[in-house]
């Protein structure tokens, strides 16, 4: 069910240009900083490392993936995950596979993997292109930290990768709510937009200062807690939260999914 899973994503278009959307975010951050350099108070407001792009190229892939989290990140959720099940059911290929010996269970299992493997691909995918472009513009050489100690660039790179895979685990309650939506209904567009939607109404409330009450329980709300990775020690406080809030969305709203895909009366 996972191989199929995946050469389904493998043929549709959108997933190609999802993922060139992705791997062109840091390519373009670094055209930009390598066209302009930022200054301190033009960048107030710009994503985590970018100021320090200039000097290493190894803060490219670590800017590209801040940038694609408030937005592509929610887009490629809504996508594997919202489209699952309501895809099927709206493409009427959902009855064919539950006739074969494949319980809905199982079935759920296999796109739930399939989405977040698809995902991380996609991670990996902005590491690389970041890598790639920033390593041919600006070179590679030891990674400051954020409190002034430095890494080595092997090091610095493992810790790119750990970035990619948190960001992979913090995202997969997004990804289990996404599950949950697309066995409501039976049109795949609407289960995405419905996801996106509230990936992207999670992360507008966690800007809003007088809910910050509810700001530790959104599925998004740690979802930058990988620079903990580059301070030294490394500040695990934020990606424990963030962590635990994941396993908690992704068992209730899996649950959720698997009792909803249950009682759904699959009829074409």
């Amino acid at each position: 069910m996972f191989r199929v899973e995946w050469v389904k994503a493998l043929r549709r278009w959108r997933t190609y240009l999802l993922a060139a959307a992705l791997g062109g975010v840091p390519f373009l951050i670094v055209v930009a900083v390598k066209l302009s350099t930022p200054t301190p108070e033009a960048s107030a407001d710009a994503p985590p490392f970018l100021l320090q792009l200039v000097h290493n190229g190894l803060f490219a892939p670590l800017t590209g993936l801040a940038l694609v989290q408030p937005f592509f990140l929610s887009l490629a959720v809504g996508l594997f995950a919202g489209d699952a099940i309501a895809g099927e059911a709206q493409g009427g290929t959902l009855r064919y596979l539950l006739v074969r010996p494949v319980g809905r269970a199982r079935l759920l299992a296999a796109k739930y993997c399939a989405a977040m493997t698809m995902i991380g691909v996609l991670l990996l995918g902005v590491i690389a292109s970041g890598a790639f472009f920033g390593g041919i513009a600006f070179g590679f050489r030891a990674l400051p930290t954020l409190s002034g100690t430095t890494l080595s660039v092997v090091e610095a790179s493992f810790r790119i990768l750990g970035a990619g895979v948190y960001i992979l685990l913090a995202a997969s309650g997004i990804v289990a709510i996404g599950m949950f939506m697309s066995t409501l209904t039976d049109s795949g567009p609407g289960a995405i937009v419905a996801t996106v939607i509230l990936a992207m109404a999670s992360q507008i409330l966690d800007q809003i200062p007088n809910l910050h009450v509810i700001h530790p329980y959104l599925p998004t709300h740690n979802w930058l807690a990988f620079v903990g990775l580059f301070r030294f020690p490394i500040d695990w406080s934020g990606m424990r939260g963030g962590l635990l809030v994941s396993v908690v969305y992704t068992v209730v709203f899996l649950g959720a999914a698997l009792i909803a895909f249950g009682r759904k009366d699959v009829v074409a």
